[in-house]
């Protein structure tokens, strides 16, 4: 905006206004035009350890591929049995259930008005077809070969961390296409296990790790964050473990990534935060803050 230099008449001030003709160019201001400049007006401040405990959930769902991803690799080497695994994650799944039951006290369930028997049925139905089905999943993708079907894996897991719902307001956010993209990784995976009793083995931990366990991690930490912090750095050193079992190099850059999110990252945000410099003033667009609801009736 340029400011021009002219004589105002004797007794004319300029004014902000559009309404009235004034003797001045259309690109006129006046001395006065900086005096209403703000700076970071709505700039948030982040706190250290606050943001160390929001990256939790990121880190809780790199843990979550990892762990489905040793599995996988166990199954396939022969050091886990399909039915090891499947009694597991049903005696896991039982003890979250209460476990969220009592951490909810029942508030979810009353408002959602089922009952525990509707969801014995939908569990039953679930292992139903999905045992009944694991031969076609089986034999689903023997026509592509398995470095295809690797890639294939690689990518749709990579797609299920981009667009999980980590609590951020974001038009990328979509939870329905990111357990989609984890589960079309499971099925791919899983197709290339010895039997189909492992296919139905692994499909079933997916759902566990990927739909079941994430709801169960969002009630902890919305209503005990104590115990979401342990059960968070529980379940990484369980990751790291397994991982460490299949390869030490692996484990150190996953190690590294993780420690790289948890505190490297935070302190860079706050870091960056002093540097942010956005400018308010006169120039903004208009916001009408009215209630214009009634002239919509």
């Amino acid at each position: 905006m340029v400011c021009a230099q002219v004589e105002a008449s004797p007794g004319k001030c300029w004014q902000k206004v559009l309404y009235e003709r004034q003797p001045f160019p259309d690109n006129y201001v006046d001395h006065r035009f900086l005096e209403e400049l703000r700076k970071n007006i709505y700039a948030r401040k982040y706190q250290y350890w606050a943001v160390v405990f929001e990256s939790g959930v990121v880190i809780q769902q790199l843990c979550s591929v990892c762990v489905f991803v040793v599995i996988w690799w166990y199954m396939d080497d022969g050091l886990l049995t399909p039915q090891w695994l499947f009694g597991s994650g049903l005696a896991s799944s039982l003890i979250g259930y209460v476990l969220f039951d009592v951490i909810d006290l029942g508030v979810g369930r009353k408002q959602s008005g089922r009952t525990r028997w509707a969801d014995l049925k939908s569990t039953l139905v679930f292992i139903a077809f999905t045992y009944g089905f694991s031969p076609v999943l089986k034999t689903l993708t023997e026509s592509i070969s398995t470095d295809t079907i690797y890639a294939m894996s690689v990518l749709m897991l990579l797609g299920h961390l981009i667009f999980f719902d980590y609590g951020a307001n974001a038009a990328i956010v979509s939870s329905t296409l990111s357990l989609n993209m984890a589960i079309f990784a499971s099925v791919c995976l899983a197709s290339r296990l010895p039997r189909s009793l492992h296919t139905f083995a692994m499909v079933t931990f997916a759902i566990q790790m990927f739909a079941l366990w994430p709801m169960l991690q969002k009630k902890l930490k919305a209503r005990t964050p104590r115990c979401y912090v342990g059960v968070t750095l529980l379940f990484a050193l369980s990751a790291l473990t397994g991982l460490l079992t299949i390869s030490g190099v692996a484990a150190l850059l996953f190690a590294l990534l993780l420690v790289s999110i948890s505190c490297l990252c935070p302190y860079c945000l706050i870091r960056l935060q002093l540097l942010k410099d956005n400018i308010h003033g006169p120039w903004d667009e208009a916001e009408i803050k009215d209630d214009l609801s009634r002239f919509l009736m």
